[in-house]
């Protein structure tokens, strides 16, 4: 199986579904919850740049370099995006990136569910041997939120990425390896058991 061929990956609390203007609407409303836009360490489109960012998403999935997913409540309600990006089949690697959830739904377990499903397709059908998670050193709040994963970090890269103020971002790498995953699968399991 190809790592970019396009997915539905369904869980209890979230289904992942492969990413398309079809859910333009839905996105713009989500990101609205909490006007994550305005975020200085985030770059999460605002709602009038939502089209392209869905163009660019494709285009990098047509690319062979991005699989984009937009993250659906189990009700049908579009909670964000996520990705499985920097993609290196060669060597069995992804990054799960470009992720962002809206406000009203976080702490609820959809973004520890989200995981667990990309998780699990990586390692268990895809054979990757490591996956990654990038983020802005200033943002604690997704520094802590991969932590909780079971991730471990790897470094910073300093003066990684120039943000569009003009800024530069360092930027925390973490990764889970493919002998970490049957205990994290387990803690990832037990935390949304005890959520509901």
């Amino acid at each position: 199986m190809s790592f970019l061929q396009p997915v539905t990956l369904t869980g209890d609390l979230v289904r992942l579904e492969p990413l398309s203007h079809d859910h333009h609407d839905g996105l713009v409303q989500a990101t609205r919850d909490g006007e994550l836009w305005r975020l200085s360490y985030t770059s999460i489109p605002d709602p009038d740049g939502m089209r392209a960012e869905i163009d660019r998403r494709l285009g990098l999935l047509e690319a062979g370099t991005m699989l984009p997913f937009t993250l659906l409540s189990a009700a049908g309600t579009v909670l964000g995006m996520t990705t499985f990006m920097n993609v290196d089949a060669v060597n069995r690697r992804v990054e799960i990136g470009s992720t962002w959830n809206r406000r009203s739904t976080q702490r609820t377990g959809t973004n520890t569910e989200s995981k667990l499903l990309l998780l699990g397709h990586a390692f268990e059908t895809l054979g990757c041997i490591a996956v990654e998670f990038r983020t802005h050193w200033l943002n604690q709040q997704s520094r802590a939120a991969i932590a909780r994963l079971g991730a471990k970090q790897d470094g910073v890269l300093r003066q990684h990425q120039r943000m569009p103020d003009g800024s530069f971002r360092d930027t925390v790498v973490f990764s889970i390896i493919d002998s970490e995953w049957p205990a994290i699968r387990t803690e990832l399991r037990r935390r949304l058991a005890s959520h509901g």
